[in-house]
Parts: C-alpha cells; structure tokens; sequence
C-alpha cells in the first residue's frame, strides 16, 4: 500500500498540469502559453500581421480551411492580411484548456467571430482552436500547429 501511495504521488507532480483560465490557478508556463494566444489574437483583430506571425515557429502549420493546412509563411503571412481586412473580433465563451509538458504545450478553446465582408454584410463563424506550441530556446513559447477548425470532426461523429 505505501508502495502504491508513493506511486501515484509521484505520478500526480510527474503528469502534465490542466487548467483554464477561468477560476483555475495556471501555473507560469500555461500563463505563458495563454498570452501568446491572447497576443496574437488581438493582433490578429488589429491588423498587425508582423506580431502575428512572431507568436509562430518559421516553419508553422496553419489550417484556415479544414482539412488544408498550409506551412509556407509567406502564405500563411497573406492569408492573415487578407482576413484581416474582415476586421474579425474573437470571443472564447467556454474559457481555455492548457496543457504543457516539458517544452510542449496544446491550447484548446471554442471560439466565436463575427466580422464583415467588403459589402458590410455580417459574418459569423465558430469552432475549436487546438494549438500546439514549443518552448523556445529563450524561454518564450510560439505555436507550432494552429487548428481552429477542429470541431468539423466533431460534426461527422455519429
């Protein structure tokens, strides 16, 4: 038995920490984490693509439409400049999940978006952001894979 309570303990400080940011406490390294999504999403809603494409890795993978990811930043620099011009604004109503372990890291929220077309006429979209960030060699952490379209495989699930 003591054998057994050692076990877990040992499991519990060794197992990757969860929490979101609504009434949980986050340890520094999902605080870090959540602000680089914080950053780039209301950079995004500004329109300063430079500090965009600072919270990604070079060689990031980006999906705008499901099921096609893109991973030249060249691309991925004008696909943001041109949604951009939609002036989206972004709300996380349920909160965010935060997972890290080691230098790793996912971010997973539902998202909201409302924005306009040229024309005026309203846009509206949602879906489930799950990103994958890696700590960089100076501490700060930059996304790797950006998914926001991850719920559509929940809409084929039986």
């Amino acid at each position: 038995m003591k054998h057994a309570f050692a076990w877990l303990t040992a499991l519990a400080f060794t197992l990757p920490h969860i929490s979101t940011a609504q009434g949980e406490t986050m340890t520094q390294d999902e605080r870090a984490v959540l602000a680089v999504i914080e950053t780039m999403t209301h950079s995004f809603q500004a329109g300063d693509i430079a500090t965009v494409m600072n919270s990604y890795e070079p060689q990031a993978t980006v999906v705008f439409e499901p099921a096609a990811p893109v991973s030249d930043a060249d691309m991925i620099a004008q696909m943001f400049t041109g949604m951009a011009a939609l002036q989206p604004e972004f709300s996380y109503p349920a909160g965010h999940e935060v997972i890290v372990n080691g230098d790793f890291a996912i971010h997973i929220a539902p998202w909201d978006m409302i924005a306009r077309t040229p024309e005026g006429a309203p846009i509206t979209q949602s879906g489930l952001s799950v990103a994958v960030l890696h700590r960089q060699p100076g501490g700060d952490w930059k996304m790797v894979i950006d998914n926001p379209h991850s719920a559509r495989l929940l809409a084929s699930h039986p």
